[in-house]
């Protein structure tokens, strides 16, 4: 039932954008197995799930908390790609100025990068 990321992501959360699952998983089981499965995750797997169920950033039902770790996941794993570096600080500049430092250095670290 949950063969990936997404599905799983999609099942606890929900999906704005196409039918949410039935899901027997209890929510906090489920968000545990979301969380394990969303860390030993390759890139691929995990900008599938942010581009399926938060295609424009703004929309979607995936938490904030659950957003900005799967981005933090793929910085390491990609941490050369400036385009990637603009999209995860996208995300915090949209939840409050608190994490507006966070984005800031994100974008700069792109500029950095693209200048090399």
């Amino acid at each position: 039932m949950h063969n990936t990321l997404t599905d799983l992501a999609r099942c606890i959360y929900g999906d704005e954008h196409g039918p949410a699952p039935a899901c027997e998983l209890d929510w906090a089981h489920a968000e545990s197995s979301l969380i394990e499965r969303l860390t030993f995750a390759d890139a691929e797997e995990i900008l599938t799930m942010l581009r399926t169920l938060c295609p424009h950033l703004v929309d979607g039902y995936l938490p904030v908390r659950i957003r900005n770790l799967a981005y933090r996941l793929l910085l390491f794993q990609r941490p050369d790609d400036p385009a990637l570096m603009r999209d995860a600080a996208d995300s915090p500049y949209l939840h409050g100025p608190d994490w507006d430092d966070i984005a800031e250095e994100l974008k700069q670290r792109a500029d950095a990068l693209e200048a090399q």
